[in-house]
């Protein structure tokens, strides 16, 4: 039934938001300005954990990968997000929506994984401490790394092509500002049951395994804390892991807000700026949450300040 692409549709067509036109003006400036804030934080974030030599640690390494996934993933949505909305809907090539839907799912779940990864750092810094620089080297580091992209690249690949064999045709209207699973499957005019059903096996690895791993890797971190007898090493543990609490309770509020709940009583609405906080909000709360919570960033921004204004006077003296 579906051994080939036979989809009939060469363009898609994406609303965006449909408004009046000084509201979408006040949308896409406060849009556009999130949008290089994000790009600002994250690349912030990237420099100081490549530069400064006291966060060279595994913590710090993984958290630059996180602000390139940041970056990736509002780049992937955003400038085409603000062109639809300065033109009051845009068209775009069928390809060209199918290549955001992957990069999206590539971005969305490696987030995941990475946060996972995180977890498992700050459990073995705050459980096993005095094993976590034999265990968390470089090299396990990298391989970390390498394989949660591999595994996201692989899985989402395998999901698309699945999309791509599906039959198209009908109206090439998606009332959305990009091109996400549900309406994508609004367009297939064949049986989504075979989609649908992969999207669920899929979630296993990409989003459940992965929440059940950090959901007993912080109960672990909580009750080593607990046994902690000052209250001053009690706060100075917890500090070491508030900030990754805190973007794992934002990023798995929000998806699961969007794609875990009932969408029946959701209106159009409703479902649009869900999608905005994971994937415009979450990004540029990501460094901002790190950069305030955290005094080992603190202290590197300081440096750097300190470092870019040496420079500035010994280029006026000159």
């Amino acid at each position: 039934m579906y051994g080939g692409n036979i989809t009939t549709i060469a363009e898609i067509f994406l609303l965006g938001f449909q408004n009046h036109h000084d509201v979408n003006v006040l949308i896409f400036f406060m849009l556009l300005v999130m949008y290089s804030l994000t790009i600002c934080g994250n690349f912030l974030i990237i420099i100081l954990v490549s530069f400064s030599k006291n966060l060279h640690s595994p913590m710090y390494y993984f958290l630059s990968q996180l602000a390139m996934t940041d970056v990736m993933l509002t780049t992937n949505i955003s400038p085409n997000m603000l062109y639809i909305i300065s033109n009051q809907g845009a068209a775009m090539s069928f390809e060209g929506c199918i290549a955001q839907f992957y990069f999206f799912g590539v971005t969305e779940s490696s987030e995941c994984l990475l946060l996972t990864v995180m977890s498992y750092d700050r459990y073995l810094a705050i459980c096993n401490p005095l094993l976590y620089s034999s265990i968390m080297h470089h090299m396990l580091c990298l391989k970390l790394i390498l394989i949660s992209w591999l595994i996201c690249f692989s899985v989402i690949l395998i999901h698309t092509i699945t999309i791509c064999k599906m039959e198209f045709c009908g109206l090439n209207v998606i009332d959305h500002f990009f091109c996400d699973l549900t309406p994508l499957l609004d367009l297939i005019c064949s049986d989504t049951s075979l989609v649908r059903i992969e999207v669920t096996i899929l979630c296993i690895p990409l989003l459940i395994l992965p929440l059940i791993f950090v959901t007993v890797s912080y109960v672990c971190i909580v009750h080593a804390i607990l046994r902690i007898q000052s209250n001053t090493g009690r706060k100075k543990a917890f500090s070491t892991c508030s900030s990754h609490l805190c973007v794992v309770s934002i990023y798995y509020g929000t998806l699961f807000s969007i794609y875990a709940l009932p969408s029946g009583g959701q209106s159009l609405t409703v479902s649009k700026i869900l999608s905005l906080l994971y994937t415009v909000v979450t990004p540029l709360l990501n460094p901002i949450i790190y950069s305030l919570r955290n005094k080992d960033i603190k202290k590197a921004m300081g440096k750097m300040n300190k470092m870019n204004n040496s420079h500035a006077i010994s280029n006026k003296s000159i």
